[in-house]
This record gives C-alpha cells, structure tokens and sequence, in this order.
C-alpha cells in the first residue's frame, strides 16, 4: 500500500513476497581487505535469478555502499531475484583507503570487485542459510547506477582504450542514468578529470537495458539529459531506452527516499522505474516472457505520462506512443 502511487499502478506487477536479507557476507580479495555485501532475497523459491547492483559515487556517506539502493533492491528482490549489492573500493563508508592505488574512483577495482561475486557465489550462498542451493548461477544481470552504470557497462561489453572487461556469465544488464561519451563530448576539465569515460559503447554486445531522466543536468557535459542514453544509441546489445518524465538523475528516488542522490522525489515514477525495470529482468531472463511486452502495452494507455520506451528490433528503432498521441 502506497497512498502516494497513482498512475504506475497501471503498469503490472506481481505482488510482493516475503524476503530475507544478509549483511554483510564478505568475500576475500587479494592484497586488500574483504569485499563487503548485502544479500536481499526471496524467503521462498527455487531457481532464482540474481542481480548484481553496483552503487553510485553519490553526495551520501552511506547511499553509495551495500546499505543504499534499498528502493530498488527489496523490490527486485520481494518479486523472485536475488539482489547482491558490493561495497565498492570508492566508497567513503566502506571502501579503500584514500591514498590506494586507483583512488579516489577505483574504475577498475569496481570491475574487479562485481567479478569476485560471482567467482564467489557459492561461497556467498554459504554465509546466507536461506538462499543456500536456491540460485540459479546461469542466470545473471548486472544493473548500475551512475558511476555503477560505469561499472556494469565494461562488464556488458564497452570497451575503454581497447580493453575488453566483458563477462560472459552476465547475461543481461540494466544502466541506470550511466555515463556518456567522454573525450569531446565532456568539458575540457572533466574530460581531463575523467579519461576513464572515454569509452566505445559499439563493444555493448550484451542485452542491456538503458534508462535516465529527462530532467537529469549532467555536470560533466553541455549536452544535457540525453548524454545518459548514448549506451542505447551506440551499443548493438542495447535494446531498450526508458526516458523518464520529469525526474533527474536520481530517477526519482532509486538511491534511497529523501536521500540527497533523490534531487526530484517523485513517488510515481520511482514506482514506474521499479516496474519497469523488473519486467525488463523477467524477460531478459526468461523468468516471464511477456512481462515486458505488457509492461510497454502499460505505457500506452494511462501510466503514458510517466516515461517513453524505445526499443530495438531487427535493427530498427521503434518507439512505444499512448493511444492518443498525434
């Protein structure tokens, strides 16, 4: 019950179910201190699928660690997935040390970090009790947000001075307000601050769905909100865009209600997002088929004003218009 939905209650969903939640379950790596995570699953269930959600590097001291993102992740996880959320080596909570090697954004460590998890997953369902045996390992997503879409889109396939960090084992992604373009279409000083952004999105081979905010400003370019759906535009794998209506870059409310990242809280269409994205991942991972071709129905009709889809197919893109759109 939430008195403050209104027309995202016409976007299907199944009901929620009762979770578990495990914090923190902590993996080794190498030279470093353990990799700490929360684990938020179904209480029942077999066969689950699992999403693996990077943070971004968010305003907030705790946001940007395994203890934000709560909106999305009990949702995802109260409808079939299991959610595993790291704490990134840039988290100022949790992470590594200032003067670490990578500081302060650690790109590649995060990368590294997201792989351990699933190098590790048999371990992490040995600290969690209840999910033990209850994973299905060949299903796996990955969704960031932010910088996290950063990270999640080097797994997926784009590539960064040539370099490949794409994992087979994903099988499907979601970027969430993810970066765009950098060298030129950044300005002079953030492109000097952030060459890591310089990034070739024609390597994004893997299903991967893109979504952002038609009010986000990104600082880092002149272009505006549309510099968060490059990954759409540019990446073959890419095929989905949500643009969401009237939010910016915390998309309404995904990093934590009345959080700071939340610069726009808007309850509807934070629960359009949640939505929109689980019936991305059931489809993608064939958990339902049909979700997401009924969930883009949705948007034809009254939830029409939340958010526009774009989708890829056969090459084409095609965009989903409301019934009384001219």
């Amino acid at each position: 019950m939430n008195n403050l939905i209104n027309l995202a209650r016409h976007i299907p969903s199944p009901e929620a179910g009762l979770t578990v939640a495990y914090t923190p379950v902590r993996l080794p790596m190498e030279g470093r201190t353990p990799l700490e995570l929360r684990v938020t699953a179904p209480a029942v269930g077999e066969n689950l699928p699992i999403i693996l959600l990077s943070h971004g590097f968010g305003p907030s001291s705790y946001i940007p660690s395994k203890d934000g993102y709560a909106p999305l992740a009990q949702f995802w996880a109260e409808r079939g997935f299991v959610v595993i959320q790291p704490t990134h080596a840039s988290s100022r909570v949790g992470g590594l040390p200032a003067d670490a090697v990578g500081a302060p954004f650690f790109w590649r460590e995060r990368v590294a970090e997201l792989r351990v998890i699933i190098d590790w997953i048999g371990e992490v369902e040995g600290q969690a009790p209840a999910i033990a045996g209850r994973l299905d390992h060949a299903r796996i997503a990955a969704a960031g947000h932010s910088f996290g879409g950063h990270t999640v889109g080097l797994l997926l396939g784009v590539r960064l001075n040539g370099e490949d960090f794409s994992d087979s084992r994903i099988s499907a992604g979601i970027l969430l307000a993810a970066p765009g373009r950098g060298g030129k279409d950044l300005t002079a000083e953030n492109a000097t601050r952030f060459p890591f952004f310089d990034v070739d999105f024609s390597g994004l081979t893997t299903r991967s769905l893109v979504v952002c905010g038609d009010a986000d400003d990104p600082h880092f370019t002149t272009r505006g909100p549309q510099w968060h759906a490059d990954a759409f535009h540019d990446g073959q794998g890419a095929d989905a865009l949500v643009m969401l209506r009237g939010v910016g870059h915390g998309l309404g409310g995904i990093a934590g209600l009345d959080a700071r990242e939340t610069e726009i809280e808007e309850p509807d269409v934070l629960e359009a997002t949640k939505r929109l994205t689980l019936a991305w991942l059931q489809t993608a991972l064939a958990v339902d088929v049909h979700a997401w071709s009924e969930t883009c129905a949705a948007l034809r009709g009254e939830a029409a004003a939340l958010a526009t889809v774009m989708t890829r197919a056969g090459g084409s893109v095609e965009r989903c218009k409301s019934t009384d759109a001219t």
